[in-house]
């Protein structure tokens, strides 16, 4: 075991506090990196002897730290990861690797050329039990392995920033490319979304191999029971490692085999064998594995080669989802990559969404998880577009608009430069819609000028203008047009007060008390008076 005692995690959240647990038991804990302050007392409270910090910096400042372990959200493992090689950490981070195939290979390379430990957190292959199931099938016990199949179901937390396939799929990859011994050919998958009309809650997904061997993958957060299983069938014997099973029951092999009497199968089932394995916290085996990887320069058995093995089965199971079960073949995604690609886009797109043709998208602008933006709609230079937002068609969007998640900006909403449309806020565009009529030749024009500010769940009624740097308040319902520099709350929505170009509320003499500009009244609300402060 490795004398190292110098380890910081990154994050405290739904998974991070395992680590946390784990590697604070083992003694190697050095530092707890939260964002949150609340969470990060509640750490301190629980571990008075520990450090702790809010700042990422201050983690990988820190020179006692040999390395850390990330339990941030997925999009945010490269950026972290990078930082701490390029500090010199060793890497451990949770799965997935990061989001794009690219970022992972740059990754991997900081890692060899500073001979740094980058490892990914795909914990089955720390079970005991599974890593018992890999010998039995490495050693020939089960024969020639025909088929595998993998359920992940359960019915708990959902999650929004992430689909069921990222969620709970990587496991299952990592697990059958580690049994299968070489990379699919094709990927097919499909799904359906029920909670949300952009995230998959269920998914299956079927692997087809060079050898013959097929797989499939079944998860879903939208089951009646949870089930941990998978099952590999040889033509010798037939395993099934169950995780939802008492210690004992979780890994049986079952020697069945197939009779051929007068030309027809006759299956001849026998009792299944238990396989007395010893019992280890799988999480407690992978945190040891990586302090034993770099106390003795070992590479991980699960490095980053083989989260980037995992990374591109998921981005291609993602396009085959997206194309509603088109059978993607690797063979020719990897062709395609390594032909001469085209200019690199000067915006970020995540991998989740969809950009229809005929759009333009402006430099420095990032459109996040699960959005699409229909044909004919224009964005503007950096803006920000989150999780689950609809643009289009036919939009434009000025520069350096924020559009928060889970809002749609339907044909006939303008944003002009610097708007701000709140979490789930609701455009319209018709103003009396039927299901079993159509009314688009109705559409009521909706704008939005520069500055303007819309709050979480406010809903925008079609046909109204809201003015320069005008501010509506969270859950508030427009029905008519507000003046440049408004307050708007309530339902109907009413003017309460007026605001600042800066966001501050202004007082009786319409003077900023924060940035001391000053307004008089003009024919569409106040206007600028004077820049003095």
């Amino acid at each position: 075991m490795s004398t190292l005692s110098s380890i910081a995690v990154i994050g405290g959240g739904h998974w991070g506090k395992h680590l946390i647990r784990n590697f604070q038991q083992i003694g190697v804990l050095k530092l707890i990196c939260e964002k949150n302050e609340d969470l990060l007392c509640q750490f301190a409270e629980q571990y008075p002897d520990m450090e702790t910090c809010l700042a990422l910096n201050d983690a990988l400042a820190h020179e006692e730290i040999q390395g850390v372990a990330i339990a941030t959200p997925a999009e945010t493992h490269y950026l972290i990861a990078r930082e701490a090689l390029l500090t010199g950490k060793h890497v451990y981070v949770e799965k997935p690797l990061v989001l794009n195939e690219a970022e992972a290979e740059e990754l991997i390379k900081i890692a060899n050329d500073k001979k740094l430990v980058l490892m990914v957190g795909h914990l089955l292959q720390y079970h005991p039990v599974f890593t018992h199931l890999k010998e039995l099938a490495l050693s020939g016990e089960l024969g020639r392995i025909n088929y595998i199949y993998s359920n992940r179901l359960n019915l708990g937390k959902i999650r929004r920033e992430e689909n069921i396939l990222w969620s709970f799929a990587p496991h299952d990859i990592s697990m059958i490319l580690a049994l299968a011994g070489e990379e699919p050919e094709s990927v097919l998958t499909t799904g359906g979304n029920y909670l949300h009309q952009k995230i998959a809650d269920v998914t299956t997904t079927h692997l087809e191999f060079p050898s013959g061997l097929k797989a499939h993958i079944f998860v879903s957060w939208l089951h009646p029971f949870k089930e941990q299983k998978l099952v590999v069938v040889g033509d010798r014997k037939m395993a099934v490692f169950d995780d939802m099973q008492p210690w004992k029951d979780k890994l049986l092999l079952y020697p069945h085999e197939i009779h051929w009497n007068n030309n027809l199968p006759v299956p001849a089932r026998a009792e299944p064998e238990r396989i007395a394995i010893p019992q280890e916290e799988p999480l407690r085996a992978e945190c040891r594995h990586f302090l034993d990887c770099i106390s003795q320069g070992k590479r991980p058995l699960t490095d980053g080669e083989e989260g980037l093995r995992v990374l591109k089965i998921l981005n291609a199971s993602q396009r085959s989802l997206d194309s509603q079960g088109r059978k993607i073949l690797l063979k020719d995604e990897s062709t395609q990559q390594a032909r001469p690609s085209q200019a690199k886009p000067d915006y970020f797109v995540h991998e989740t969404s969809l950009i229809d043709q005929n759009v333009s998208i402006g430099k420095g602008t990032k459109i996040w998880h699960f959005s699409h933006v229909l044909s004919g709609s224009t964005i503007g230079e950096r803006c920000n577009i989150g999780q689950n937002v609809v643009i289009g068609p036919d939009v434009t969007i000025g520069r350096q608009c924020k559009i928060q998640n889970n809002v749609s900006v339907y044909k006939g909403v303008t944003l002009e430069d610097g708007v701000f449309c709140g979490p789930s806020m609701v455009f319209t565009n018709i103003i009396n819609p039927r299901a079993e009529l159509v009314k688009m030749d109705e559409l009521r024009q909706t704008l939005l000028k520069k500055g303007a500010s819309v709050g979480a769940n406010a809903t925008i009624v079609c046909g109204v203008t809201l003015g320069r740097y005008c501010f509506v308040g969270a859950g508030a319902v427009v029905i008519r047009d507000v003046p440049d520099y408004a307050v708007v709350v309530g339902n109907p929505a009413r003017q309460i007060g007026w605001m600042c170009a800066c966001g501050e509320r202004l007082d009786e003499t319409l003077r900023c008390a924060v940035c001391g500009k000053t307004y008089q009244h003009g024919s569409h609300g106040l206007e600028e008076y004077s820049c003095a402060r």
